[in-house]
């Protein structure tokens, strides 16, 4: 496998961590501004960060640009709205002016403390708003904030068709709780009501992200953005009017997570009434990036398979596209979680069962299915060493630990956000509690649509030997490829051995005929891991996943905007295997994860 440009020739800059913490007096010192420039936070050990980062981040953020000036471009020559009628309507083109707003706001890098990081840093259109960065999801699996090289803990999920989810909430019946936002489901839509409103809301202020140390950071970047008249048109013309204290520029240039702010979440010290104004507007910053992020422009339903639930005679499947959807809702299983608004029938292998594989005669029940059940599943994942969460364990130049227990973390998912756990929010439903032992490490179930978009010049999509796009799957990124995501569900449970990831014993090949243990074992998804398909079935599925990519009826907005390069050769089988590390010796999970009341069901190894 070889990427088709030359790593070697990117200015990458990976320095010994910098201990000093920065401290404010009444003024920035000019060797304070000099640190705030050149120090980078590099806990890593060799390999863990891509040789090309910083080249592959200019990058991004030179695409950024582009779409940002498109959308400009477009707002300009937008008619204003007409403000009318009772309740209030913007009229005529109301609609397309928050869509508007969202989207320039997602594509602000002005945002951010470094100017460097929008909300698109990590989830671009080429890749339906996923992770942008091939080396990326190859390596640290999370992705760089505006504090290089702080990162995350999860992969970026996709944007497509989040929206629709709804507020989450326990179903007493079914006994699970279904919708919210984020890979825990942590963005409730408590207050709000909008799950994905409320997510927009958490990148800005996300440590390892954009990183403002205040909500008000982002409505005062907003008051000096180009689009302000904009946003005042549409949530009107006071929105902003914020009487804002001399030194907010100096604290929204410093990192959220400084030593500097201790324990305050607010250091932006606003009246009562400004800061209700203040919150009332950052309402706003997520209502506009979920307009954008429901509309046409990012879900857009245009896929093939779109096209042939509205006509199949005109936009007929191919045979192995066919034999991968009767599978999916068949054999496969695929449907009982990813629903397509039709029946899952599952057919056991013979004597059990004879009849054909997803048959279902039914008329179809939803002519716009989301591919999801809203729903969350533990599939059993190994941990995953190479994640950049595990490594941060020193203090940045700001005085902040990411992550002081390593290694010591495991990632309980849905179970952590319900106990208001370790580097996940505060739920804001204690009777939840009682319910997060049987939720421990289970995830959001994303839908299915778009999983296999890549850029167009990637003409092989996800899988080797391409041309590809590497993308990364699942939330710690274990998965490389559309074969071995179907692979594994399929073959989980047949080659299981009790090792980390790293450690297959000799003879057997990783991802292949040998599955790591699971990171969460109690709560595991039992209705996967042995399929018995074949080799040419897990095709055919992968074949069905890439009509669910939008873009086939008509194109995909700012889906041509790649300018990086795609990979080749390989096999989809081992994917990314050559970027696989030994997992190191793992201490017990620590009592600050796995010690919350009440406890996980079993412990965790």
């Amino acid at each position: 496998m070889r990427l088709k440009t030359l790593w070697l020739g990117a200015v990458v800059v990976l320095m010994a961590p910098a201990f000093t913490m920065i401290t404010y007096g009444q003024e920035d010192t000019a060797d304070e501004h000099q640190l705030q420039r050149s120090a980078v936070y590099n806990p890593y050990p060799p390999g863990i960060l891509p040789p090309n980062l910083n080249s592959e981040l200019a990058r991004v953020e030179a695409e950024i640009d582009f779409i940002e000036a498109r959308a400009l471009a477009r707002w300009k020559a937008l008619t204003p709205p007409t403000l009318t009628n009772q309740p209030p309507i913007l009229a005529n083109t109301g609609t397309e002016a928050i869509e508007t707003l969202g989207e320039l706001m997602n594509y602000d890098k002005n945002i951010s403390p470094k100017k460097n990081a929008a909300c698109s840093s990590c989830h671009m259109p080429y890749v339906a708003f996923g992770g942008p960065i091939p080396s990326v999801n190859l390596t640290m699996i999370a992705y760089p904030g505006t504090e290089h090289f702080r990162a995350g803990k999860r992969t970026p999920q996709r944007y497509t068709y989040s929206p629709f989810f709804p507020v989450l909430q326990y179903n007493q019946t079914q006994g699970a709780f279904f919708g919210g936002n984020f890979w825990d489901s942590r963005a409730t839509g408590y207050k709000i009501r909008n799950p994905d409103a409320e997510q927009a809301q958490g990148p800005p202020v996300d440590t390892q992200e954009m990183g403002n140390p205040d909500t008000a950071c982002i409505v005062y970047k907003l008051s000096k953005a180009k689009y302000r008249r904009l946003f005042e048109e549409v949530w009107g013309k006071d929105s902003l009017n914020i009487k804002f204290p001399p030194d907010t520029e100096r604290i929204c240039a410093t990192p959220a997570g400084a030593a500097v702010f201790g324990s305050d979440t607010t250091p932006v010290n606003l009246s009562p009434e400004d800061r209700t104004r203040s919150n009332n507007a950052y309402d706003h910053w997520g209502q506009s990036i979920d307009a954008y992020e429901q509309s046409v422009q990012v879900s857009a339903f245009t896929s093939k398979f779109d096209a042939w639930l509205h006509d199949p005679t005109k936009y007929p499947l191919t045979a192995d596209e066919k034999a991968g959807y009767d599978l999916f809702r068949g054999k496969g299983n695929c449907n009982s979680c990813h629903l397509d608004g039709r029946s899952t029938a599952p057919t056991p292998p013979p004597p059990e069962g004879t009849a054909p594989n997803g048959e279902d005669t039914g008329a179809i029940a939803n002519t716009e299915p989301l591919f999801t059940c809203f729903g969350s599943s533990n599939l059993g994942l190994p941990l995953n060493p190479r994640d950049a969460f595990f490594y941060q364990t020193k203090p940045d130049p700001y005085g902040f630990t990411p992550n002081p227990i390593g290694f010591a973390y495991r990632d309980l998912g849905l179970g952590e956000f319900l106990r208001s756990g370790y580097g996940t929010w505060a739920s804001p439903n204690q009777s939840w509690r009682q319910y997060a032992p049987q939720e421990d490490g289970l995830m959001q179930v994303s839908s299915a649509r778009n999983v296999a978009m890549v850029p167009s010049q990637c003409t092989g999509g996800t899988d080797a030997p391409g041309p590809y796009f590497q993308k990364e799957f699942f939330h710690n990124g274990y998965i490389k490829s559309l074969k071995q995501l179907v692979h594994f569900y399929n073959t989980r449970d047949v080659y299981p051995f009790d090792v980390t990831s790293g450690h297959c014993p000799a003879g057997t090949t990783e991802k292949v005929d040998c599955w790591p243990k699971p990171e969460v074992p109690a709560t595991k998804d039992m209705t996967i891991g042995k399929l018995d398909l074949t080799d040419h079935e897990e095709d055919q599925i992968v074949a069905f996943l890439m009509t669910l990519t939008d873009g086939y009826t008509t194109p995909y907005p700012n889906g041509d905007t790649y300018a990086g390069a795609c990979m080749t050769g390989g096999s989809a089988k081992t994917q990314g295997n050559e970027s696989l590390i030994p997992t190191p010796p793992l201490p017990a999970c620590s009592p600050e994860v796995c010690g919350l009341s009440p406890l996980p069901l079993s412990p965790v190894p």
